[in-house]
């Protein structure tokens, strides 16, 4: 009687030592960025309208990415704080092809460009490790082919699209 009740304990507290899936895409999922994005046709506004997570309850959030050399940008624009939308700036640097190391407040992140469409109107970007990811458009609101396209971009890096909401 007394292992009947243990057996359901025991299973809970081995559940409870396994690793907790990190992040919003699949760990076993390949990941790979844009090999040929051009740092030059990406400056200048993106409005974020589409993201996962707590993001969207701060309504419209954009992103001005302005050159400030060969492999580097000045970022500024709002993100989501704890109490709504605020202003940054950051620096971001070229790490590689479609790969960006941004220095956030909470940190460097590493940002790939999973997809850019052929006229740069529309990007979705994420990380690696996939704590984050968003769709970001040259307009407020993306045409809805160039939105089917980045949610299947999305979906082949192990993001799960079922999660992306609309900003």
């Amino acid at each position: 009687m007394r292992l009947a009740f243990l057996s359901p304990l025991l299973l809970a507290a081995l559940a409870a030592c396994a690793p907790a899936p990190q992040g919003l895409r699949s760990p076993d999922a390949p990941i790979s960025s844009a090999a040929a994005f051009d740092p030059a046709r990406f400056g200048d506004v993106w409005h974020v309208v589409a993201a996962y997570g707590d993001e969207v309850r701060c309504g419209p959030l954009a992103e001005t990415w302005t050159r400030a050399g060969a492999d580097s940008f000045r970022v500024t624009g709002t993100m989501c704080g704890p109490n709504g939308a605020r202003a940054f700036v950051a620096p971001a640097r070229m790490t590689g092809p479609g790969r960006i190391a941004r220095a956030m407040p909470g940190g460097e992140e590493a940002l790939w460009v999973l997809w850019v469409d052929a006229d740069y109107r529309v990007a979705v970007i994420g990380t690696p490790d996939g704590r984050f990811a968003r769709v970001l458009s040259r307009t407020p609101a993306a045409r809805e082919d160039l939105m089917r396209a980045a949610r299947d971009v999305l979906r082949f890096n192990g993001y799960d699209p079922a999660g992306l909401t609309p900003v």
